[in-house]
């Protein structure tokens, strides 16, 4: 099944369309979990040096090799595979610290240009980060200083490189099997090969590839976390092409390892309360604001008043 996904003008953020721009950001976060940017101020002339050099750098040095490998093999004898995943994967980390040149046989070009285009990819991470905090009605850089942790080194940055080599035989194997992102805001950038779907309704709805070098944005579980299930990690799984490879290259704007993920308190029901308490409040203020009963709730149980 194919559907369009959320397309979100950035280029619209500074202008009178700012505030339509945010409710399609906030009913993508809540209601999809995928979302594709355009004009994200990204060089996309940067984005296509990366993409041909991450294809030749394949090509090169790991095509070969995967054709070889046991998972091939396998898949050769027709036998059906449900423990692996036809691609061949390596793992970018760039932030707080890189290790893009231990990656064997990687070129200092590959290396320049990667670093390049991370450096405006975690601009567009931090301003994501920024925009979702003001839809959930946080402090701006909540995000960014929750995923800092104690030691205040700032989100980690981190990417996977992945090629889902042409398959001869797509039914026996997932691309990438279903699972949710542990991390937080995935940023890919993609070849025109389709074949990423997602859950959505009780179906696998296939996303249709990014052109004009969009860049497409999930959400991870941290995010659901945080946001106290407001916004939601989706399931997602890559198919395997009979006739073409696909690249992937899925950029991580994830949380420190010693931080302290919770949801934010602005966000939580008032919890553990009696029930005794709220009507006695309900009461005085029936005919008053919701959302104002269930602060006064809240702050209640916070220590300004009868506790459980």
């Amino acid at each position: 099944m194919k559907m369009d996904i959320p397309v979100i003008d950035f280029s619209t953020l500074n202008g009178d369309k700012r505030s339509e721009t945010m409710a399609l950001l906030d009913e993508a976060c809540q209601n999809w979990g995928f979302f594709k940017i355009e004009n994200h101020g990204i060089d996309t002339s940067l984005m296509e040096k990366v993409k041909k050099l991450l294809v030749e750098y394949y090509e090169e040095n790991l095509k070969d090799g995967f054709y070889k490998s046991e998972l091939a093999k396998k898949l050769e004898k027709q036998e059906k595979i449900s423990d692996q995943d036809w691609e061949t994967a390596y793992f970018i980390w760039h932030h707080p610290k890189s290790n893009i040149k231990e990656i064997p046989n990687i070129s200092e070009e590959l290396c320049k240009t990667m670093d390049e285009y991370i450096a405006q990819l975690i601009q567009l991470a931090e301003q994501l980060s920024e925009l979702m905090s003001e839809n959930l009605g946080l402090e701006k850089t909540f995000i960014k200083k929750l995923f800092s942790g104690a030691n205040g080194i700032g989100p980690v940055m981190g990417t996977k490189v992945a090629t889902y080599p042409q398959c001869p035989n797509p039914e026996l194997v997932r691309g990438l099997r279903e699972h949710t992102d542990a991390g937080a805001i995935i940023l890919m950038l993609q070849d025109e090969v389709p074949d990423l779907e997602f859950y959505k309704d009780g179906k696998w709805v296939e996303i249709p590839p990014c052109k004009n070098n969009a860049i497409c944005v999930n959400t991870g579980d941290q995010i659901e976390v945080l946001s106290n299930g407001l916004y939601k990690s989706i399931v997602h799984r890559v198919i395997p092409d009979k006739d073409g490879s696909r690249l992937s290259v899925a950029s991580f704007y994830n949380p420190s390892n010693d931080a302290i993920i919770a949801p934010a308190p602005k966000l939580l029901y008032p919890s553990h309360y009696c029930y005794g308490d709220y009507l006695n409040l309900y009461g005085k203020t029936k005919f008053g604001e919701k959302g104002a009963r269930l602060e006064a709730i809240k702050n209640m149980v916070n220590g300004h008043g009868r506790t459980i």
